[in-house]
């Protein structure tokens, strides 16, 4: 065997064969090496997002009949399994996002209502919820965008840490608005701690009274960019009037036009970060609830205001996100869900143009009702699930609810968790079945309906047939309701008087679920 010298590299003598033997063995590890890389991740349990809209009506993108462009949310639709009859459990939304990330119906909860900036955590520390499912199974677990669940214990300090909050009920990772858009305090919190805060500018909130010499927009309208039209007349802040006074903070408040991009970016990041390791982001858009503040990129896009011009966002937005698992190389392994927590509504509190430049678009699509109504437009919205490569495309007719997401996801992922509210619709759900569940009991503002098969029962209740704020048909009536939403889904007629054997059985299977049919 050749040997040479290398002294002048202060080394001993080394045996050109052995070298080559041991470079042979080096690639073959690094080969190796490689290859259970590439098999680790081939094996790699399935990520899971949840992109949860606010306020999308069931007529509000592409696939279901609308007039707004949605090309990036279609794309989901025509990929996966686009439902006709998929439901969040409300008309309104803290309840519809409790039900969602515990499989709970919300009106078993008394408090699981539309709750202001200052409501402690609505969900248990002790209680099951989604992201626990999750982690059990060593997923990393994320929240971005909107929360509107409550944090802390009551009489809540903005300027110390946080808690209880996501964090507590099982997300590694959040970064959230307390409330909603439209609420104070209008600062990101990240992982229990207000984002930006300056400590000389401590932030004060109240729902009760305001801060002394604080503008609101009664006394200072020259401040404000945008009207209000009812129940948004409080502190002001970036020229918009909110509900609630806050006083501070002002390192702090965000910017409303950047709070598409600002949360786009934190899910994008979440995604980077995380890629190597299973995940379940719950990605709550805060479009097109009220404030609508486009981007200066989409003022105008839509024809039809801020409110279209805030769903274009929206679905810019959802492009960008998947163009993000593409680029990272996890879209194919993994399970999208998209939904909405409730039904449309045009004025929510701001003249914003919405009704005045609706045109022949149809918020609700076919449905009667809205946001805040019992008809069906307040909780039948858009769902889908989108899985490349492994969800064939489909339109299916099962009946499907947010409610199911716990006990099915928990399933997909090898556990065994369940609550008695949530069904596994696994199979349904990723297009292999179309056995949905047989009945489903639906919210709006305390008062519960029953869908069971094609038929809905509206309760006798009551109050006002329209809410006064929104002009919506709430679905209040003296008499019981009963409609076949299959022949009739813009419930036009009511069969309860034809149909009274119809009406008794769901009385009765009603009752077995909700209990007392009047309970409000």
């Amino acid at each position: 065997m050749r040997i040479f010298e290398t002294k002048s590299l202060g080394l001993k003598k080394i045996d050109v064969g052995l070298l080559l033997v041991y470079s042979f063995i080096g690639l073959l590890f690094l080969s190796c090496k490689g290859e259970l890389k590439d098999a680790s991740k081939a094996e790699q349990k399935p990520n899971v997002v949840i992109l949860y809209m606010d306020d999308l009506g069931y007529g509000d993108m592409g696939s279901y009949g609308s007039a707004i462009a949605t090309p990036n949310m279609d794309a989901l639709a025509d990929g996966g399994v686009r439902f006709t009859n998929g439901y969040a459990t409300s008309a309104t939304c803290t309840p519809s996002r409790y039900a969602i990330l515990t499989g709970s119906y919300p009106w078993r909860n008394k408090d699981a209502k539309i709750l202001p900036g200052t409501a402690p955590l609505l969900i248990s520390k002790d209680q099951q919820t989604l992201p626990k499912v999750f982690k059990s199974k060593d997923y990393h677990t994320g929240v971005v965008g909107k929360w509107h669940l409550g944090l802390g214990s009551g009489n809540l300090d903005w300027n110390q840490h946080i808690t209880p909050g996501p964090n507590e009920i099982g997300f590694d990772y959040s970064h959230i608005m307390a409330a909603t858009q439209d609420r104070v305090p209008t600062v990101y919190i990240e992982n229990g701690d207000v984002v930006g805060l300056d400590p000389n500018d401590p932030i004060q909130v109240s729902y009760k009274e305001n801060f002394e010499g604080e503008p609101t927009a009664l006394s200072n309208p020259e401040m404000l960019k945008m009207e209000w039209d009812h129940g948004h007349n409080n502190s002001i802040v970036n020229g918009i009037p909110r509900i609630g006074f806050m006083k501070g903070g002002e390192a702090a408040k965000w910017k409303d036009e950047d709070m598409a991009d600002h949360f786009l970016e934190k899910a994008k990041d979440y995604v980077k970060a995380h890629k190597d390791e299973p995940f379940f982001l719950y990605y709550a858009l805060q479009q097109p609830h009220v404030p609508r503040t486009p981007h200066p990129r989409f003022v105008g896009k839509s024809g039809m205001g801020p409110r279209g011009d805030v769903i274009i966002e929206a679905d810019w937005v959802i492009g960008e996100f998947i163009k993000t698992l593409e680029s990272e190389g996890v879209l194919e392994n993994t399970l999208i869900i998209f939904s909405s927590d409730n039904g449309p509504v045009l004025n929510d509190g701001y003249k914003d143009l919405a009704v005045e430049k609706l045109g022949d678009h149809k918020p609700a699509g076919s449905l009667r009702g809205g946001k805040y109504s019992l008809f069906e437009a307040g909780t039948r919205v858009p769902f889908i699930t989108y899985w490349k490569g492994t969800i064939k495309p489909q339109v299916s007719d099962a009946l499907v609810s947010q409610l199911d997401l716990l006990s099915s996801l928990a399933e997909f992922i090898g556990s065994d968790v369940k609550t008695g509210d949530s069904e596994n619709l696994m199979p349904v759900l990723l297009g292999k079945s179309d056995q949905g569940r047989n009945s489903l009991v639906i919210e709006a503002t305390s008062r519960t309906a029953f869908r069971q098969g094609d038929w809905v029962m509206i309760p006798s209740y009551n109050g006002p047939a329209v809410n006064q704020w929104v002009q919506i048909e709430v679905g209040n009536s003296k008499q019981y309701q009963l409609y076949n939403v299959k022949a009739d889904p813009g419930q036009e007629k009511n069969l309860a008087e034809t149909k009274p054997e119809k009406l008794k059985q769901m009385q009765h299977d009603f009752k077995a679920i909700r209990g007392d049919i009047n309970k409000k």
